[in-house]
């Protein structure tokens, strides 16, 4: 014999789902906010609930969210670079990919490091201006569409940009 949900079980169970979705909803909007607020808003949606510090995070914490990644990313591109110089047999290639990773270098060893620990103590512009400048730097490394490079740049590019859109919200207040 099957009992019946009485109403108020039913009302109960409503009010302990707010309870317990409201926070995540008021994060989702904040997070939902800012992306929109960005070049790619996929990426930076994609890239922040993918992190679950971004569910407790106000703008500041999704922009240093972003930096990280953003870093992550560098870090890991370049670790693809060295690979693929070891791999390829055209030296032309290998000359092209030796460049990027002297550019990746310092983007992932100076650049962004000092960008996020501006950005740590407050110093929203300094960390603009870095992230700004990793971008020049990355865009400097030459690569075809059919390279096996191009879409990490292109990634790269694209989290930069992401970044510095959410410091920019930040700045403006």
């Amino acid at each position: 014999m099957e009992h019946p949900i009485s109403s108020s079980s039913v009302l109960l169970l409503r009010c302990l789902l707010l309870l317990f979705l409201a926070p995540q909803i008021q994060c989702d909007d904040l997070i939902n906010k800012t992306c929109k607020k960005t070049p790619d808003y996929n990426l930076c949606l994609s890239s922040l609930q993918s992190n679950p510090k971004s569910l407790d995070a106000d703008v500041q914490g999704l922009a240093d969210i972003m930096a990280n990644i953003t870093l992550s990313n560098a870090a890991d591109t370049l670790s693809y670079i060295q690979i693929l110089v070891k791999q390829t047999k055209d030296p032309m290639l290998e000359q092209s990919l030796a460049y990027c990773a002297e550019v990746y270098i310092p983007v992932v060893q100076y650049i962004l490091p000092q960008a996020i620990s501006a950005f740590n103590k407050g110093g929203y512009g300094f960390a603009k201006y870095g992230i700004s400048y990793a971008v020049d730097e990355v865009d400097s490394c030459k690569v075809s569409k059919k390279s096996p490079l191009a879409d990490s740049k292109q990634l790269m590019l694209d989290l930069c940009g992401v970044t510095v859109a959410i410091i920019n919200i930040l700045l403006k207040k």
